[in-house]
């Protein structure tokens, strides 16, 4: 239960996302917060694709070792 709690807190609320959200406007101003969305977009767009690569591989590998061991269902027995 300690350690649920101690999640909880480090999570910043409503205002410190306010806050935060000011900082990094005045820190990077507001010609380059589009510039800095666009290119974490394209990154998040980026991880997803290899996420999806990943799971499509082990899929593929899932697949081949499960053919190999079920028997061929034509053969006689």
């Amino acid at each position: 239960m300690l350690g649920q709690e101690l999640v909880y807190a480090a999570m910043p609320g409503g205002w410190e996302m306010v806050v935060i959200a000011l900082v990094i406007l005045l820190m990077f101003g507001a010609k380059k917060l589009p510039e800095l969305a666009r290119g974490l977009g394209q990154g998040i767009r980026e991880f997803k694709g290899a996420v999806d690569g990943v799971k499509d591989e082990l899929k593929d590998v899932e697949d081949s070792i499960e053919s190999e061991e079920s028997p061929d269902e034509n053969s006689p027995s």
